[in-house]
């Protein structure tokens, strides 16, 4: 016989009641509700109504990635003498793509689930009451209690400006679920999405033009990142327009024909002075967290309510849902925390250790080249008072980061709080600068001075002597401690 969260009686499911219940079943949930549970006794219900896995497994992080890994490689090959006969292959690119999100079945990810302990339960939930939950799934509709928590982990949803709503746009899932590659294709956006977009789907033969509301790419990045980036953009043939935020856009026999195709006819975008005619258009312009049909107001809340932390104590926000950087590795990291949390406040378990003074928000952006950074920037520290100092190198000052790639463009930058002699922030931008930034991590949560940081010894030759020349490009005084 079946557990009874399975069991269902005239296509209505009979109450169940669990410790917890999380809503959203994609990586930040299932990190709650596998931290809570974890060998504490509690029974957490795991609840989504697409597949379980979430966003970041079948259409962002997981596909994307698929996508530029190749591409990186390629493009490195094509800078190296003694390799030949580089070439891209679209098909077997995308059914590499296709591998890794499995089809788009989540079957494996259920049995992970189950084979954790959780319960999952498929279905779209809404709140009804405290600490009650209505989900309606293909089982038909049931009623689910929490004898604790509700955890909110509904992620988030992609921002579509006001001139391209009624057109069937693109957003990022068809960007990362290609499957027709239009000849001329707009983005709009600058930021990492768009830019990463831009990367592959030029690569895949399509005309791309990034339309970008601002004078940068990726303005929450140092300056000099920026202008690498869009060097390296326009090197692959991507036009970039700066200044540019469309007053209207129309499409005629706008279709939803099914994701990665071509939704429909042609789409005109205008601009004060401009316009342009594309096949195809990608939204990218930022994601709002996902709190417009989870019932919020039966509890008498509202989505302000929720990124603000005013919840009764029976509810939490975690991930893309709290309003938090919109970031996978960082909405898993504040679900271990509260998943530790939850687990010693309703199951007994030790008390986790305070959380560090300083826990930064790391970001890779996997363009070519790669952005890859950790804490302030030199603006935003400088913004933030204190005594700052920064040290800023060329790529090529280290023979290891040089030997990855021949002629790469790149640059390093680390921000210093001269007062504490400890690294606030550092910036990477060249080939796999994505495996440098960990360390940047840890010398600012561990708070490492720089004075201790100078007897770390790089391996030679390796991309990480870039750490031995920031640290000598700092002054002397500070370097000494």
């Amino acid at each position: 016989m079946p557990p009874r969260y399975l069991r269902a009686t005239l296509g209505v499911m009979e109450p169940d009641t669990f410790d917890l219940i999380v809503l959203g079943g994609g990586p930040v949930g299932e990190n709650v509700a596998q931290y809570a549970t974890d060998g504490t006794g509690l029974h957490a219900a795991l609840v989504d109504g697409e597949l379980f896995g979430g966003e970041c497994s079948y259409y962002a992080c997981i596909p994307s990635k698929a996508l530029l890994r190749p591409l990186s490689v390629l493009g490195s090959a094509t800078h190296l003498p003694g390799v030949t006969g580089t070439r891209l292959d679209p098909d077997a690119l995308l059914a590499r793509r296709n591998a890794w999100v499995s089809g788009y079945d989540d079957a494996g990810q259920v049995r992970w689930a189950e084979d954790a302990g959780l319960a999952p339960v498929r279905g779209h939930a809404t709140l009804t009451g405290e600490r009650t939950v209505r989900v309606a799934g293909p089982d038909g509709v049931r009623t689910l209690t929490a004898r604790h928590a509700v955890v909110l982990a509904t992620g988030s949803v992609p921002a579509v400006p006001a001139p391209y709503r009624g057109l069937e746009a693109w957003t990022s899932r068809d960007a990362t679920g290609i499957v027709e590659v239009p000849a001329r294709l707009a983005i709009v956006g600058g930021g990492v999405v768009a830019t990463e977009a831009a990367t592959w789907m030029a690569a895949l033969g399509s005309k791309v033009t990034l339309l970008v509301r601002g004078d940068r790419l990726l303005p929450q990045q140092e300056p000099f990142a920026s202008a690498l980036v869009a060097d390296g953009l326009r090197a692959a043939s991507v036009e970039v327009r700066f200044g540019v935020e469309a007053t209207s856009a129309s499409r005629p026999d706008a279709r939803a024909t099914g994701l990665g195709r071509v939704h429909g006819g042609p789409v005109r975008v205008e601009w004060p002075g401009g316009s342009l005619d594309v096949d195809e258009v990608l939204v990218a312009t930022g994601r709002i967290p996902r709190l417009g049909d989870v019932g919020l107001e039966s509890v008498g809340l509202t989505a302000a309510d929720v990124v603000a932390g005013r919840l009764p104590p029976w509810l939490f926000a975690v991930g893309d849902a709290s309003g938090e950087a919109p970031l996978t590795h960082w909405g898993k990291y504040r679900a271990r925390v509260l998943g530790t949390a939850l687990a010693h406040r309703f199951g007994g378990a030790e008390a986790d250790a305070p959380t560090p003074e300083v826990v930064p928000v790391p970001q890779v952006v996997f363009t070519d080249p790669q952005v890859a950074a950790v804490g302030f920037t030199e603006a935003a520290a400088r913004a933030a008072g204190g005594r700052i100092v920064t040290a800023s190198v060329p790529w090529t000052a280290a023979a290891g980061a040089s030997l990855l790639q021949d002629d790469a463009s790149g640059r390093a930058q680390l921000v210093v709080d001269a007062d504490a002699g400890v690294v606030v922030g550092a910036t990477f931008v060249g080939p796999d600068v994505a495996e440098l930034v960990h360390a940047a991590t840890i010398a600012i949560v561990g708070r490492v001075p720089v004075d201790v940081l100078r007897h770390a010894v790089p391996s030679y030759p390796t991309a990480s002597e870039l750490w031995l020349r920031l640290l000598e490009a700092l002054p002397r005084a500070l370097r000494a401690g």
